[in-house]
């Protein structure tokens, strides 16, 4: 199996699991099923706003990272196009006094977003690591790093 098939197989595999949390998330944070009886001032509400707000975006870049991945493998988008809108955006994590106020279901459904963006994240940053060891500036500053290395 070549180095390409287990790529895609990971993009696959993580674009699934990406998809269930979407989903999850999209259930666990839809505000028109609850109680609009409460407080608009209520503390809980606005965390579980806030940080539903974050993992949705979290959960989205990391969609559109995979989906970009894909459309790549596929020849659907050159390395330039990958280069230009292809790199995972920072993290923003949760806030840990939102994430006290929340149930613990919600909590880990945050935290799962967070360990899924995590895991694209190393391969966005070892993807773009390895376009950079391939340009001939890099390779050129690479051969005079290793001339004048003292040691």
């Amino acid at each position: 199996m070549s180095a390409r098939d287990i790529n895609e197989e990971i993009i696959e595999d993580l674009y699934s699991a990406a998809l269930m949390l979407a989903d999850d998330a999209r259930a666990a944070f839809d505000l028109r099923c609850e109680d609009t009886s409460a407080d608009p001032d209520d503390l809980t509400r606005v965390a579980l706003s806030i940080e539903g707000l974050r993992a949705t975006t979290r959960l989205m870049h990391v969609l559109a990272w995979l989906l970009n991945q894909r459309a790549y493998m596929a020849g659907e988008l050159s390395e330039q196009q990958l280069e230009r809108c292809g790199t995972l955006p920072e993290e923003r994590e949760a806030d840990a006094d939102n994430l006290a106020r929340l149930e613990p279901s919600t909590r880990a459904l945050i935290e799962d977003s967070e360990r899924l963006h995590a895991r694209v994240a190393r391969l966005d940053r070892h993807r773009r690591s390895q376009v950079v060891a391939a340009t001939p500036v890099a390779s050129l500053q690479g051969r005079i790093a290793q001339a004048f290395a003292t040691g």
